[in-house]
């Protein structure tokens, strides 16, 4: 068989894997990609040594698919041996050797209690101040506490919870939802998101799996950003919990300032999902739309850039410091502690609309240019 055809095979295969991965039969994913993976090294086995682009773009996808197959070893082998290999373009030495880290990494945790759940989400963090492995300690706190709080967040919404407004997350939500960082190779700065596994799931049947959390908290990203409106109100159909994944997305794209770019895959993705200043203002201004429509003719709107210093819920009010200035807007509404909470004592930027010199509030967020 030539390479076009095992690779043909290896294709099928492979597409029969991610529609049972995107269904949640992971367990039946795994052969089917071992299958993939095995058709894809004859194909890689039958290549003319002097076609290094097939060689490169073969050899990455074989060792993924042994990687997707959860056969670490077989992973291992393919991506070194092929390293060695003196005519490999740049790109496929670059993937073959991320994917190393990757698979090392998972080796590790294969090898460890506790145990963590399959598809690791990597993170990078790019651009701005960021250099090769090192960023700004305040920029990645920040960031990991997002993803913490929608990764919660996604573990109360796929078990059917009411949308919590204040507090922390349950004890039955941090026992099936406890994630944990990983180090990875240095690109700019990254890290990989890995959510520890619960020993006694069977004391939790109703309860989403951490690999299902992984994947749903991934599409939550991706179609918030594609389509804020109709297509993310069709997964996401409570508008509390929708308005929530929408402010903690915006909050996680940078402002371009420090960083400019976040960028967010598990290593099934071949497309990773990228939050920049442009996807920042895009929900920014979804979630203001329908706030601003409701606002007095005679009123204007303005945007505080200041100190938030206090904020009290009950009675709907907060304060910040504008320069030396403090000043209170009113009707703060229904926000949630885990998006307005981090803000605490930070620059922030407060949307408003000023009717008869009152500010009445529209919206919130950190204000990443004055860190």
């Amino acid at each position: 068989m030539t390479w076009v055809e095992h690779h043909k095979i290896s294709e099928q295969f492979a597409s029969q894997a991610q529609v049972a991965v995107w269904e949640g039969r992971h367990t039946e994913a795994l052969p089917l990609y071992a299958l993939a993976a095995d058709a894809e090294n004859k194909a890689l086995a039958g290549l003319d040594t002097s076609k290094a682009r097939t060689i490169g773009i073969t050899a990455v996808s074989a060792a993924a698919l042994y990687y997707k197959a959860e056969d670490f070893t077989r992973a291992e082998e393919i991506a070194g041996y092929w390293l060695g290999f003196g005519l490999l373009p740049a790109f496929a030495k670059e993937q073959l050797r991320s994917l190393l880290q990757s698979i090392w990494c998972e080796q590790v945790r294969t090898r460890t209690d506790p145990r963590f759940a399959p598809g690791q989400v990597l993170i990078s963090v790019k651009g701005g101040e960021v250099v090769h492995g090192g960023a700004p300690l305040d920029l990645i706190v920040d960031k990991v506490k997002i993803v913490q709080s929608i990764l919660h967040r996604t573990a109360e919404f796929m078990s059917n919870l009411t949308h919590r407004k204040r507090g922390g997350p349950s004890k039955d939500i941090q026992e099936i939802c406890r994630p944990w960082l990983f180090q990875t190779e240095p690109g700019s700065y990254q890290f990989a998101v890995a959510i520890q596994e619960k020993k006694q799931l069977e004391l939790l049947r109703e309860l989403p799996s951490s690999r299902g959390i992984s994947d749903c908290f991934l599409k939550i990203l991706r179609v918030g950003i594609e389509d804020p409106e109709q297509r993310f109100a069709e997964i996401v159909p409570d508008p509390d919990y929708r308005n929530t994944f929408l402010k903690l997305t915006r909050n996680l794209a940078p402002q371009g300032e420090v960083c400019n770019s976040v960028e967010l895959k598990s290593q099934e993705q071949t497309q990773a999902i990228r939050l920049d200043s442009k996807v920042r203002h895009d929900l920014g201004k979804a979630i203001r739309s329908a706030k601003e429509r409701e606002t007095a003719p005679t009123s204007h709107p303005e945007s505080l850039h200041g100190t938030l210093r206090a904020i009290h819920l009950d009675k709907d009010w907060l304060e910040l410091t504008v320069g030396e200035k403090p000043l209170r807007v009113v009707q703060v509404g229904e926000q949630v502690d885990d998006v307005i909470g981090p803000m605490i004592n930070k620059p922030v930027i407060v949307h408003v609309s000023v009717d008869e010199d009152q500010y009445k509030f529209l919206d919130i967020e950190p204000d990443e240019s004055s860190c």
